[in-house]
Order: C-alpha cells, then structure tokens, then sequence
C-alpha cells in the first residue's frame, strides 16, 4: 500500500513537509516512567542530536533548564521538531514507508505540580504516546495526563517502557490501562523475554520478531533484526493476532466485513484499520521496549507516523466568534486565513519573551500583522523561530499545523487566539486548576523589592498556576502554587533568573469556605455627612451549589426594585465578598446567590453604594447558611516493600489519612490513600525515615472536604493570627 494520497489543495506549494507527512505529537506519564529518556532517544534515531543525552548525567536536550539538570525532573515543556522516514524493510509492512515525515514532539513533565504544562501542551496536541513503566504499570499521575488527554479529545498510543526493569510484566501493565483507565487497549507489539533477558519484540501485526543486538549504550544507537518468530512464542504471536483483528473488527466497518465474508486480512488492511480507530479514540495500541537500552524505539517512531494522525485525520478545530455563542470553523488549509493559538509563553534569557504557538489554519511570515481579539490590537511579527530544546532556530514563514513561537509580542496571556484581523475567532483555551498553596515572601534588601516584583510578574505570565498577590491587611507579598516544589522552584528561579534573594515563610493551606443550608440576608449602605449622602439596600438569597459547580450569581430583581444600571455593582459586590470570604477569609467556592430585592434613593444611590450593600447582604446571608471550612484532600499512592507497610500505615493514620485500597504488586505492596494536603508537609523525609529509603510515593489533588472539629478550631485561630496565609 502506497503512503496515503496527499490532498494537494490544503498545502502551500511553498512548504516542505505537507499536512498529510506532519505529527504533533506529546510524550506524557507519570514522574520517573522514562518520558525524557524516550524523546531523547526518538532525537538521536532521527538525527536531531548525534550523541544521545541521559536524565542523570543533566546533559538531555527537552531538560534544558539548571533546576531540571540538577533534579533529573522535567519542570516545563519542551517543544522539538525532527524528522524521520521509515525504512522499507523485509518483513515489516509500513503505511508511510520512504516518505519523509516532521514530527513536532513535546516532552511534558510528570509531576503534579507541574501539571498546567501537560494541560496546555494537550490542549495543541494531535496525538499522545503515553508511557508507562513496565514495573508499575498505571501510576497516579498517569491516570491524571490520561484524563487531560481524554478531555482534549487526544488520540493516543502507549508505549510500556522499562522491560528491561526487574519485576518489569507487560501483561500487568495492559491489564492495569484496561482497569484503571478503562481504555480499548491492545497489544501490537509484545515482549521477547523480560527483565534481564529483553532482547526484543514481537511485531503481532507483520507477524515478525524484531530483536535488538549488542551495542554501546553511551553512544551508538542499536541495530534491529527481522527474524522468524521464535518457536517458543508462537502460538501466544498468532492467538495475540486473532485477538486484535476481532477487537479492530468491533469497532471498524471495512475490517469486519471482510472478516464476516472471511477473507484474507493483509497486515497493511489491518494497520490502515487501526490508525482509523486511533485517530477517531476508540482504540489504544500498545508498544513495549526499554528506552534507555534503546530497544523499542525505532519501531515507536514509526508506530508515532503509522497510527497517530495529522492535522487533517482529526476534526478540523472550532472557535467562537468574540462575544457569541456562533461556532466557526478552523479548517486544516494552508490557504485559508491566519488562526492560531498562544499556548505558552516563556522568558528566553537571549531572545526575551518567547509566545508559543499552534498554527490552525493559514500560515504566516515574518513581517505579517497578526490580530488578537482580545485585546483588539495588530501587532508586527519580526521574528519567528522553532525550539531545539535550548537552541533556537530562525524561520521565514509557518503554516498550517506547525508549532513555533514568536519573539517580542506584548499583551499575550496563555489562550489567546492570533489571527488574521478579517478572521475575528476565538479558540477554546486550556483550563488550568487553581493554586492549593501559599506562603508570604519578600527580598532580602529594600533594594531588590523592585526585582523582585518584576521577576514574579513574569513567572505568572509564564505559568497560569502561579499566582502572586499583596495580602491587604499585611501588605505581605504572597505567592501561591500546586505545590511545595512548585513554590520551591518559583523560589529558585527568582534568585538564578533575577539576581533576587528572597525569605519566604512557611508553606500555607489554601483552604475553602462553603455553605451547608440556604439563608437570606440584608444590606444596607447608608452615609449622610451633609450634602449629597450614599444609599444602597440590596437583599441576596444564596444556597449551596452542587460540588464542583462553582459560583453563580443572578438577577432575580423584578418591579424595578432595584435600578438595572445598579445591579452590576451588587453582583460585584457579592463576587468581592466571595473571594475574600466570610468565615476565615477563605475564597467561597459552590455557591449560588441571587439578587431578590432592595430599594434606592432618586438623590443618594449610587454604584459604590450598591456595592457595599451587596457585600453586606451576602456576608449577612452566609452567617445563616452553616458555613464550613474545606481543605484540599490529595490521593496518595505509597509503594513499599512488605516489611515496612505497618510503619507507613501507621504514619498515614496519623495524618488523618484514609486507606482506600491495599494491593500486591510486582513483591511490593501498593497502599491507596487520600490525605488532607495540609498533613502532607515533610513526608518526602518521612517516608524515607521510615522505609529506610526503600519507598516512595506519589501525589495530586483529589477533592475539597469539611475540615473535621478536632482540627478546626487551629486553623482558624492560625488564619486569625497569621492573615498572609489566606488565598
């Protein structure tokens, strides 16, 4: 079968690689499941680098940054562009054989406090490989990427890594995507040995082993052989073929009419069968190989070409037009107008501020004007460029599909649409979760408080889940993150990036008030110092929203009680309060207000006024309403050997944890737990302590829940004493 044809119409005759030959593509797992070590890998066998990096030598291309180098963790996204074209090979059928792809690939970070960088790069992706490690299987914070992918609607492959590990078992990893991710997963590749003894794969589709010979593993890459399959494995090769023709034939028309008239299925029918499913997310096909042995990888690229789709086999993006609900459509067209997406933005220390963006429709040059509609402001493009991990690389143009970035745009915030200025659209932007910690911060010297402001102002234009602000009461500068090493890395960067020293404060909760029953109050603003006074009176109603609905607030006014031209001022009266809450003065969260009645003053009223009186009234209501305080609750996972599983229950329990499930796994016992956040300070020493450093664990956000009695009384006489603390 030839390379699919490329529909000529959508392609400027000016662009190298077409629509059809383009990947964009997202590397995503949990933390320590090999995600840098898989792209580095993906860039030596693509000829992007000639000497292939490691995680715990600092020296890989996507982790770039110091704090990455010297942690071994990947804390932003990182956009590469390569290249690769398949070899045609005896043996092995391959849908694109010998035509030359680009593949743009972002290598995302695997721990939850850094989740808004998986967030935003999913939300420009078009398809995933999700890595698993062999010994683990599913983890946390797979399960989270996973969910992120799902909700951008992200085709998908998995990639089970680490084969080579000891306890490394592929059919436990599959069993645990199909479990705990509920996903349509099936094999077409299985392993050839295990642990120690991984020499190579299975190809189920072609119905060939593909062995890895010996090697430099600092240096050179490894050769593959195509080989008969071992007798061995044989029977499990064809029963593992029968059973994903069926599974692709419950899905797909063509395949299952040919399977229903019983005629031959060539692998070429079945591999344009399952790229079909892949692209349309109803089929996950599932590769294994240990990527820092490099076995595996090269038949990963090609799976990445053969079943993930281009901008053209997914549905064409929709975006608004400004201020309506009326749906446009974005179509995959070079010759189209301009349309893209501002998905990260990142201060370059040589080239300054750097607007990462996905083109959608169109193309564009240096020198166009580009439009953005929020702002309603042209700007002159003078320079774009394609990031190389830390190199930059000058361009002349873009088009449509390709993932690049601007230098020297001013006014772009993360989601903003840029378009041509006849083309007014808005594109969905990504969502991101809302801070869970805080802690008050200040320079060292007077003289760096400048800096200092400046430094944060530009991390939280970088980083949607950053947040700095001044605590009214105290004037203290608070920044609030996902996390301790989150704000730890904030830290750092102020002091590596922008020459500031900084004292910080212990880490605080970023607790939430809520309501428990519905409650009417009144307000009333009223100041008479001779002349003309103030008059305000607004009477709110609220009840408690459904969990996780969040705040809604409406006009309910009728007769003219209250002007129309006052009402907004009520409702941002009624926000304000909200926000700075009542209880502890902690943001409000699931909670519906309205505005039922009040009166005015043909002389005195005004929009201030009002204002108060909406503050007024909703404290006075939310006093009736039995409100509570919520904390953060995050779902554990604590993985230890058996003999220290008593030691870290005990600990757990004493952190006012919750045991959800205990399970074996690969001779270690897994414990599932759900711990309040504010219990979580200090485990990393804890668990290391306790286990003698054998154990660890990982962690993300889960749910708000009702701070218990025992507790609560300490939380607010802290919140009193210490208002800085408060988010």
């Amino acid at each position: 079968m030839q390379a699919l044809e490329e529909n000529k119409s959508v392609n400027s005759p000016n662009r190298q690689y077409t629509l059809e030959r383009t990947r964009n593509i997202g590397i995503a797992a949990h933390i320590d499941a090999g995600k840098t070590t898989t792209t580095e890998r993906i860039l030596f066998y693509t000829g992007l680098i000639h000497k292939i990096g490691d995680v715990d030598d600092g020296n890989t291309v996507t982790d770039w940054m110091e704090q990455e180098k010297e942690r071994g963790i990947t804390i932003t996204s990182a956009a590469v562009t390569c290249f690769w074209t398949q070899k045609k090979e005896e043996g092995l059928e391959k849908l694109f054989a010998t035509v030359p792809q680009r593949i743009n690939i972002i290598d995302t970070p695997g721990h939850v406090d850094f989740t808004a960088e998986v967030e935003r790069s999913m939300r420009v992706l078009d398809g995933a490989v999700a890595v698993f490690c062999g010994v683990a299987g599913v983890q946390p914070q797979s399960e989270t990427v996973w969910r992120q992918a799902t909700k951008y609607k992200v085709p998908r492959i998995a990639f089970v890594n680490k084969m080579d590990r000891t306890g490394a078992n592929f059919d436990n990893a599959l069993a645990d995507m199909r479990n705990k991710l509920k996903a349509y997963a099936f094999p077409i590749h299985l392993p050839i040995g295990a642990e120690e003894n991984f020499e190579g794969v299975i190809d189920i589709v072609n119905q060939k082993a593909i062995v890895w010979g010996p090697g430099d593993l600092t240096t050179e890459g490894l050769k593959y052989e195509i080989k008969e399959i071992p007798d061995a494995y044989k029977e499990k090769a064809k029963a593992a073929l029968q059973e994903l023709i069926e599974a692709v034939s419950n899905k797909d028309d063509i395949l299952a009419e040919l399977v229903l008239e019983e005629k031959p299925i060539d692998p070429l029918t079945l591999k344009a069968a399952i790229r079909r499913l892949t692209c349309r997310i109803e089929l996950v096909p599932v590769l294994c190989g240990s990527a820092f042995k490099k076995k595996g990888v090269q038949v990963l690229i090609d799976a990445v070409v053969d079943y993930l789709p281009g901008p053209l086999d997914i549905p064409q993006a929709e975006g608004l037009e400004p201020g309506t609900d009326n749906k446009i459509e974005v179509a995959s067209d070079d010759k189209a107008k301009f349309c893209s997406l501002a998905f990260k933005l990142w201060t370059d220390p040589y080239a300054g501020k750097l607007v990462f963006f996905r083109v959608y429709s169109g193309h564009l040059k240096k020198g166009d004007t580009i439009y953005n509609p929020r702002t309603r402001k042209r700007e002159r493009v003078s320079r774009l460029m394609v990031i190389q991990g830390s190199e930059r690389k000058d361009i002349d143009a873009v088009y449509s599909g390709d993932i690049a970035a601007l230098v020297g745009l001013r006014n772009i915030t993360t989601g903003d649409t840029l378009c041509d200025e006849d083309f007014d659209v808005t594109l969905e932007p990504p969502t991101f979760p809302e801070p869970v910690i805080s802690m008050a911060i200040e320079p060292k010297t007077k003289g760096d408080r400048d800096k200092m402001s400046e430094g944060l102002q530009r991390l939280a234009e970088e980083d949607p889940t950053f947040r700095c602000f001044t605590n009214e009461e105290t004037s203290q500068l608070i920044i609030a993150g996902m996390g301790e090493l989150h704000l730890e890395i904030i830290c750092d960067r102020l002091k590596r990036e922008f020459k500031v020293e900084a004292n910080s404060g212990a880490p605080q909760i970023a607790y939430r008030e809520t309501i428990t029953k519905s409650a009417e109050g009144e307000g009333k603003f009223i100041r008479q110092s001779g002349g003309r006074g103030q008059y305000g009176h607004a009477v709110v109603k609220i009840q408690p929203n459904e969990k996780g609905k969040g705040l809604e607030i409406e006009n309910k006014i009728v007769g003219g009680a209250i002007p129309k031209e006052y009402i907004p001022a009520v409702i941002n009266g009624i926000e304000e309060a909200i926000r700075s809450g009542v209880y502890a003065g902690y943001q409000m969260i699931d909670v519906k207000a309205q505005v039922v009645d009040g009166s005015f003053h043909e002389v005195d009223s005004n929009e201030l006024a009002f204002k108060m009186a909406g503050i007024f009234a909703f404290k006075d209501a939310v006093k009736e309403a039995g409100p509570v305080l919520l904390e953060p609750i995050m779902k554990v996972e604590v993985t230890t050997p058996d003999e220290y599983q008593g030691d870290l229950l005990g600990d757990i329990n004493r952190r006012r944890g919750k045991i959800i499930g205990i399970d074996a796994k690969n001779g270690q016992t897994v414990l599932n737990c759900e711990v309040p956040l504010a219990e979580m300070f200090g485990y990393a020493t804890a668990i290391r302590s306790l286990s003698k450093g054998r154990a660890s664990y990982s962690m993300e956000p889960l749910t708000f829940e009702q701070v218990p009695n025992s507790v609560l009384n300490t939380i607010l006489d802290s919140a009193k004493s210490r208002p800085a603390a408060r988010s």
